[in-house]
């Protein structure tokens, strides 16, 4: 059996296994095609642009899920009427996905002159601040025992 180090093993950091697997898709990315930027659009808009040259709206699929934007390209095969001398533009699919943060929401997106423009704003998360209430262990129970319990946490002890 073998066991694998992370950033999140510390027991400080709970609930952390989502990053984890985030991160183990942020490993696997594509080759590198199609190229794209992503640009800053006033203080809280971000827009990733990706070069599409000769797919049209209904060849190119955008989609969120679970905080995970995937766009994905797929050309119709060429019909055999064509006679290429020289075949420098492939009809190539494509699959690029991007990890949104929490509060990252995509607004739409827009095709023009071969760019695929996506826009998305960054969206303030109000405040899940709350108080947890403290019970009292020592609190008679229903059936006349008290509910509190203890635990030997140093080993057995002869009776």
């Amino acid at each position: 059996m073998t066991s694998r180090l992370t950033v999140f093993d510390s027991p400080l950091f709970l609930g952390f296994e989502q990053f984890e697997r985030t991160l183990d898709r942020i490993k696997k990315t594509s080759d590198g095609y199609p190229p794209y930027n992503i640009e800053q659009i006033g203080e809280t808009g971000l827009r990733i642009t990706l070069a599409v040259a000769g797919f049209t709206m209904n060849d190119l699929d955008v989609e969120v899920e679970n905080n995970q934007l995937t766009i994905r390209g797929h050309q119709a095969e060429d019909d055999d009427t064509r006679l290429y001398l020289h075949r420098g533009i492939a009809a190539r699919q494509f699959q690029r996905s991007f990890i949104l943060a929490d509060g990252i929401e995509v607004d739409g997106a827009s095709l023009d002159n071969g760019l695929l423009h996506i826009d998305m704003k960054r969206v303030e998360p109000e405040s899940a601040a709350r108080k947890i209430a403290i019970k009292d262990q020592n609190v008679i129970g229903q059936n006349g025992h008290s509910s509190r319990k203890a635990i030997d946490v140093e080993g057995q002890h002869n009776k």
